[in-house]
This record gives C-alpha cells, structure tokens and sequence, in this order.
C-alpha cells in the first residue's frame, strides 16, 4: 500500500489510505439464490488518525453516529442467498444515506466548487453528506476543514460504495427479473420504542406485500413493529426503488438495546440471541413470492 496526500497536501495515515483502496466489503453467498441485495452504510468502523486529529471529540464520542455491528448483525443473509455490501468508512466521515448535494458551505475554507443543497433540513441540523455533528448532537471540528476534503470524501468512498451497490442491484434483477434492496441499520434505544421499525416512504419504495411480509416475519420471532415512524426511509430507499422497473426498497432499523452496550459501543452477550433471531425474521421476509415484486402489466384495452 502506497502513502496518500490528503487535500491539505500532507502524507495521509494508512486507515485512510486503506479506506481509500476498499471503501466497502462485499461478501456474497455461494450462489445467490434470491432477489433481495442487503446493504450497511452505516456500520464503517475504522477512523482516519487526520480525521480524528481535526475532531473536537474522543474516539469514542466519534463512534456515537455509527451503526454498530450491523454488519455483522446481517451477515446470516449470507446464508439465506443474498449478498451484503458495507461501507468500510465511517459515517460521521462521509454518509453513504445522503445525497451529495447536501453539503454545508459553512464547514469548509475555500469555495467547495460542488452542487450544496443548502434548502435541506439535514444540513440545517448539521447531518448532510460530510456531517457537522455526531448523533447525540456534539460538534465534530476543531475548525473548517480544506474546500477540497469534500471532493476526495466523495469521489473516493462515497461514491464506490454507490456504484458497487448499483452494480448489486443491476446484477440481481438481471438475474431474477425483481431486486429488493434492504437497507440496515440501528437506532438508539429509547422508553417504548419499538424494536424494529420498517420505512417504505409511506408505500413509495416497496410493494405492500412485502412490507407485510417483514412485519410478519418480525413478529412472528416476538419483535416489536412499527411502520415508518420515525424513520421512513433515506437516501438509499429514495434513490434505489424504481418499482415501475421492479426494484424495491426497504429499511430496516433495529434498536440498539437488543445488542449493544451504547455508552462503551461493544455487543452484548445478548448478540448471538438476536443474530439468531433476525435470521429467522429474515427468512420469512425473503421467502416472499418474486412474482408479487414484479411491476403490473399494462392492461390491453379492447378497441370499442
């Protein structure tokens, strides 16, 4: 592995550098033998030192907007025949759930040259593309980052995990005519939250028989459900679904408290239990019919 620059024209630790060469893992059965593409965004762990050297907060704190060992909480869809892609690079560095207009200006010294969505409600709250803040809400910089550290975050992580999720997809529905693709990730534990929450943009992104169909394999292994609220469904849902082409989408959120020591963010012994468990949820979800995935055909009206 060869030694990198960063924007600001200084030789770049070796996490970057490795990010930069593999920024997802791809890890594919087999033989996929279902139209479904699972996908991490979040779950990126590894933290460049210049990165950790211009943030205001320990590691730990940084660590704060991840989603935990999703990972490795999917990884049995392995052996259900589907694949699973996941971001190596963490989401407070770059979020692969947002789209690259949303950018905030404010964040960088320098003209970034790149579209900023300044309208977006995420970059307001300090959550778009290139993060200000970490979840819990802390500030993230010491100071403003060099114009061209947006450019490099985005076309050198962001934008190879979106192609090789693309590529999943085109490569799934080529092979099954349908694709569903399930977007994973963890929320953080809250009084009568439920476990799972299910976001199908209302019904925009996926096919009501299969929204029905993960809630019933969710309840069924005694998990809590509830449909889109408070997450509906991001970046990935909006960008992925085309139903009318037979491509669906479907996020799945699952509370932290099932697995995960939030204040240390290590699993718990619980971990195992519930990896078991989603399997099973999992299976039901994926033995859904591909027939009911694919797009009505248009009706031949008889000549009056």
């Amino acid at each position: 592995m060869t030694d990198i620059l960063d924007p600001a024209g200084r030789k770049e630790d070796a996490i970057l550098a490795a990010l930069q060469d593999a920024p997802f893992a791809i890890r594919r059965p087999d033989a996929q033998t279902i139209p479904f593409v699972f996908a991490s965004p979040h779950s990126g762990r590894a933290y460049p030192a210049g990165f950790v050297a211009q943030s205001r907060l320990s590691a730990l704190s940084l660590r704060r907007s991840e989603d935990a060992f999703i990972d490795e909480l999917f990884a049995p869809v392995l052996s259900l025949g589907a694949p699973l892609i996941a971001a190596n690079f963490p989401r407070a560095f770059v979020d692969a759930n947002r789209n690259p207009s949303e950018l905030d200006p404010a964040m960088f010294d320098g003209s970034l040259g790149l579209p900023a969505d300044m309208a977006s409600p995420r970059v307001a709250a300090g959550l778009g593309v290139i993060p200000r803040i970490v979840r819990d809400g802390a500030e993230i910089y010491r100071g403003k980052l060099p114009a061209e550290e947006a450019r490099m975050r985005l076309d050198r992580l962001y934008r190879p995990y979106h192609e090789a999720l693309a590529a999943l997809v085109e490569e799934t529905r080529a092979r099954f005519g349908v694709c569903v693709v399930v977007d994973c990730h963890s929320m953080p534990a809250a009084a009568a939250a439920p476990d799972i929450v299910l976001g199908d943009r209302y019904g925009l992104s996926a096919a009501a028989a299969l929204i029905r169909s993960a809630e019933g394999g969710f309840e069924r292994c005694r998990f809590t459900v509830m449909r889109n609220a408070p997450y509906a469904g991001g970046y990935t849902t909006h960008l992925y679904a085309r139903r009318s082409q037979g491509i669906h989408a479907l996020q799945i959120e699952i509370s932290r408290s099932l697995y995960l020591d939030e204040d240390r963010i290590v699993k718990t012994a619980d971990f195992p239990k519930l990896q078991a468990r989603l399997a099973a949820a999992l299976a039901v979800l994926t033995a859904l019919d591909p027939a009911v995935l694919f797009p009505p055909r248009p009706t031949a009206w008889a000549a009056e």
